[in-house]
């Protein structure tokens, strides 16, 4: 299997940064041998530290000799595919740590530093951290941390935050929580990276508790911290801001009498649920598990639920549909069979979409049946707002701070983006791409 690791497996070394200008189209590469592999991390941010010079043995490559490496283990034009891959989408670069005596690789996918550069904090990047297992293709990781962690740009635009955006991923064997060696090196390689994180895909929430109470600050969002997990906050993100899409679209954001069909009642779902019920809304469920609906149905009795299907919910004349589970969803041939006014919902990538270019097509196609969409990434952020909260309060950090936060900032984003799009002639969607792009790109 093709790695960037590796020739760095192979010749001792630990560390590999790729960093690109776009605006010169200029790669530059640093690969180092910067610790010993017997190196106990259990010992991280007590007996050294990030800055710690951890090797008498340390060894440096600049750009020409990493090439070189590459090019002796016949991995040049692998590199090559992965350069491109940063170009394409104008990428700050790559930061990777290869920890050897367990086989894992972890790499930082980092979009943008432009947000955090003056925020006067060690993070000036954010994004969340998720596992693939060790025998996936590397390629197709590295295409989703990139994918991922320019989305995290364009989130934190639309929660006004302070932070460039990355995404990391790590492949490794199953975590234990128990392996403080493991432990400490992920919390190493996050603050190497001057990224604030939480748990995101095959990492349980409890990762970023042992972090905090051993190694890193830079972890957040475990169940012991003070605001919990995202998935509520991100769900009255999506109330609150379906509320200013109903005022775009019948002139008030009172959901009373509004019918609305959500799919999926996980983390997010589950709670938008209970706020949509909040108004007199008439709402049908639908899960792919049964039982959570009729457990749904259970914990809010006399609300007139209904439960359906998944594919009934999609195509049932209703006012707002609200998908929470599962992307790709929307595409040429089935929305023609859409019968809502609004599509409002938690699920990423909603529209199937492999590029910026074709999910503004999609859109078209929505906009052209008067079906109003606001690319999800613009409304589904209070949990990155959470997870910032908490990183920016500590202890401090309270439900009713973050609440108002959501409040001042959310709803008054999406409103700016509907009536700027209308004003424009162009899609919710095309408009959160050029804002996004005129912050993070322009001069």
């Amino acid at each position: 299997m093709r790695s960037l690791c590796a020739p760095m497996k192979a010749e001792g070394y630990t560390t590999l940064k790729i960093r690109y200008n776009w605006k010169k189209d200029d790669f530059k590469m640093e690969m180092m041998k910067q610790w010993e592999q017997d190196l106990d991390f259990s010992k991280y941010n007590k007996e050294f530290f990030v800055e710690s010079i951890l090797t008498d043995d340390v060894v440096y490559l600049n750009t020409r000799q990493v090439r070189g490496l590459y090019r002796k283990y016949d991995l040049e034009d692998y590199l090559d595919e992965i350069l491109d891959l940063i170009r394409q989408g104008r990428h700050f670069g790559i930061e990777c740590y290869y920890n050897d005596k367990y086989n894992i690789r972890f790499m930082c996918h980092q979009h943008s530093r432009k947000l955090g550069l003056h925020n006067r904090l060690h993070a000036t990047l954010a994004g969340g951290i998720r596992r693939h297992d060790i025998a996936e293709d590397e390629k197709e990781v590295i295409i989703d941390g990139l994918n991922l962690g320019r989305g995290m740009s364009f989130k934190n635009v639309a929660g006004n935050l302070a932070f460039g955006g990355c995404k990391t991923t790590v492949q490794m064997d199953e975590l234990d929580l128990d392996n403080m060696e493991i432990m400490g090196f992920l919390g190493f390689a996050i603050d190497s990276c001057r990224t604030m994180t939480g748990p995101d895909m095959n990492f349980p929430t409890e990762m970023a508790d042992v972090e905090n109470a051993n190694f890193s600050m830079n972890y957040t969002s475990g169940p012991n911290s003070p605001l919990g997990e995202t998935g509520k906050p991100t769900a009255y993100g999506v109330y609150v801001t379906m509320k200013q899409a109903a005022k775009f679209k019948y002139g008030s954001e009172s959901l009373d009498g509004k019918t609305i069909a959500l799919t999926g009642l996980g983390a997010v779902g589950w709670y938008l649920g209970g706020y949509l019920l909040q108004e007199d809304v008439k709402l049908y469920i639908a899960d792919i598990n049964e039982a959570t609906a009729e457990r749904f149905i259970a914990e809010h009795p006399d609300r007139g639920v209904e439960i359906v299907t998944v594919d009934e919910a999609m195509y049932m004349d209703v006012d707002i549909l609200a998908p929470c589970a599962i992307g790709g969803i929307f595409y040429d041939d089935n929305i023609p069979q859409l019968k809502c006014d609004i599509i409002w919902g938690s699920a990423n990538n909603q529209l199937r979409a492999s590029s910026q270019e074709e999910e503004i097509r999609i859109s078209r196609l929505l906009a052209d049946r008067d079906i109003l969409f606001q690319t999800e990434w613009w409304h589904n952020t209070a949990g990155v707002i959470c997870g910032a909260q908490e990183y920016l309060e500590g202890e401090n950090a309270s439900y009713e701070k973050l609440t108002k936060v959501i409040d001042d900032t959310m709803p008054k984003q999406t409103w700016d983006n509907l009536t700027k799009a209308k004003e424009l002639g162009i899609t919710p969607c095309e408009n959160v791409y050029r804002t996004c792009q005129d912050i993070i790109y322009g001069e």
